[in-house]
């Protein structure tokens, strides 16, 4: 555990249950788990990042205390690093666009981030909103000399990830398979490289079909938060998975929904897509044998945008 870690909440971050998924393992197949990064403080597996890119920083002596940091996100990053920062006494600067759920705005903001949000048209993303979104944080980064932590080049993450992996294999030792969807790809590369170091694990990716953006380098729209952002993501490793599949975003959000109400666990798209996938595997694979994958982050941070509408049970009105 770094310095940083042992202060106040950050250290409940990380050492996430491991949750068997029975309901949703497919008949004749592998066994379905998921490590619930949910029950982190923010909801997300994001914390693990966040923790790992600003503690890296202040150790190489990159980043000062109290010297305010920047990043941007259309995800859960910027709950993530805003709550670090908050706990370890740094100014911190979100860029983020009006498109994103309501949820994640209002977490940052009470979490003390300073947030400066991109309008976009009719509230959904358009093609350069990456490009613009990361201009802005730059541009914060040279007014004020702030740290732009870089989500999307940062190595300094993988050390966050590599936690995870280990405890994976703690909790799991006989995994068979690893499947995890790609968004900076810190999560899915710091998570197999640990778990490879230890035995031989088969790691699969995930991206969504509309933008298949590793398997064919082209990108296209879907509202899967947080994956297939940009084209070769730079922490991207082929020496650390097998193979990728593509999964319908529709499809992710059937398999959340099914998680939710056959399994008990709220989670967001991105885990139902990584549960589709996970399916796919298991199928191929021997009674017995252990597939793993990521419930990413908690689904109440997705309600106002209907997720789980149609999906819920029947209501009556007591009048």
């Amino acid at each position: 555990m770094t310095d940083e870690a042992a202060h106040g909440a950050l250290r409940a971050i990380g050492d996430t249950p491991m949750i068997d998924l029975p309901a949703l393992s497919p008949d004749g197949g592998a066994t379905i788990h998921a490590k619930w990064e949910g029950a982190n403080p923010t909801g997300s597996v994001k914390d693990r990042m966040a923790l790992a890119m600003v503690a890296e920083a202040r150790r190489r002596g990159d980043l000062e205390p109290s010297h305010p940091v920047v990043e941007f996100t259309g995800g859960s990053t910027g709950s993530s690093l805003a709550l670090v920062c908050s706990v370890l006494g740094h100014p911190f600067s979100v860029v983020t666009a009006d498109c994103v759920a309501e949820e994640k705005i209002a977490s940052m903001r009470a979490l003390g981030a300073e947030l400066h949000l991109i309008e976009t048209p009719g509230g959904e993303p358009y093609d350069g909103l990456f490009d613009d979104l990361r201009d802005r944080a730059r541009e914060i980064e040279s007014e004020r000399g702030a740290y732009f932590t870089d989500q999307f080049g940062n190595p300094d993450q993988l050390a966050g990830y590599e936690a995870l992996g280990r405890e994976i294999l703690e909790a799991r030792p006989e995994v068979s398979e690893f499947v995890m969807t790609v968004g900076t790809a810190g999560c899915a590369m710091g998570t197999a490289r640990a778990l490879r170091a230890d035995r031989d694990v088969t790691v699969t990716l995930v991206e969504p079909e509309e933008s298949p953006v590793i398997s064919t380098g082209t990108t296209g729209s879907h509202d899967v938060q947080g994956t297939a952002i940009v084209g070769s993501p730079p922490l991207l490793d082929s020496a650390h998975y097998d193979r990728v599949v593509t999964v319908p975003a529709s499809e992710g959000s059937h398999w959340a929904g099914e998680l939710a109400a056959r399994e008990g666990l709220l989670a967001g798209t991105s885990t139902g897509m990584n549960l589709a996938a996970a399916r796919r595997v298991a199928a191929e694979r021997d009674p017995g044998e252990q597939v793993v994958t990521i419930a990413c982050d908690t689904g109440l941070k997705y309600l106002s945008e209907g997720l789980y509408e149609g999906l819920a049970g029947p209501t009556f009105c007591l009048c």
